[in-house]
């Protein structure tokens, strides 16, 4: 399976650094160039092909949603920003994602999972994210390395998510949604809007709870089915 290509369109160094270094630790993109405005892009676009582009909406010369209006043939795109009010406006233009700085490595993943997908015609790319059996996520400010095989459960608690294990919880500042495109959904499912259970975990159930490891864990009524049918 063929990389996705991909470029970034952003006039902070810092930001363009991230990024890169972002890209580089995803093996299914290849990072095809870095552009402080989005006239230069334009002109490299002439001649060249990508999938993805990683844009700031506060650009020198012309602003980045002007420049979505100038694209004919567009790619994925995924808004880079520090100004949560454009979300709506991006949106509308039918951006893939609106990732807002700081940029946590976890949500990037998030974002680009989709444009993984949408590239693959549904399907996940074999060969990339599929044979790691673990994440990295940040925990006081730390990365902290998570075997899929250690969680139990997964636990919303309004805009933290608590990652219970074999050996300890873990507190991360994320959503459910955002940690259930991490895990692998043949290992992981949502019983609950507020909670996600590792399949193998599993030691009882009746019709409106789970059992994990002596915990008792509330299945939602719209989730029922997905417990009878595991």
């Amino acid at each position: 399976m063929s990389k996705i290509k991909c470029i970034i369109i952003e006039d902070e160094p810092l930001a363009v650094k991230v990024l890169a270094d972002y890209i580089a630790q995803v093996p299914f993109l290849q990072l095809e160039g870095s552009f402080k405005d989005a006239i230069l892009a334009t002109g490299w676009l002439r001649t060249n092909e990508v999938q993805l582009i990683f844009l700031d909406i506060h650009l020198p010369k012309l602003k980045g949603m002007s420049f979505l209006k100038t694209l004919t043939n567009r790619p994925e795109i995924i808004i880079t920003t520090a100004y949560h009010q454009y979300a709506v406006e991006g949106f509308d233009q039918n951006v893939t994602d609106y990732l807002l700085k700081p940029i946590e490595f976890e949500r990037f993943l998030v974002a680009v999972n989709k444009v993984r997908v949408n590239n693959n015609n549904g399907q996940p790319i074999h060969g990339a994210t599929e044979f790691k059996d673990y994440l990295f996520l940040t925990v006081q400010k730390k990365k902290v390395k998570i075997f899929f095989s250690e969680i139990l459960y997964v636990e919303s608690q309004r805009e933290y998510i608590k990652i219970v294990t074999t050996k300890k919880p873990f507190i991360s500042r994320m959503s459910t949604h955002e940690i259930e495109d991490l895990l692998p959904a043949h290992i992981f499912k949502r019983i609950h809007r507020s909670f996600i259970i590792s399949i193998d975990k599993l030691e009882s159930y009746t019709a409106e709870s789970v059992e994990i490891n002596g915990v008792s864990i509330p299945i939602g009524r719209a989730y029922r089915d997905v417990v009878e049918n595991l």
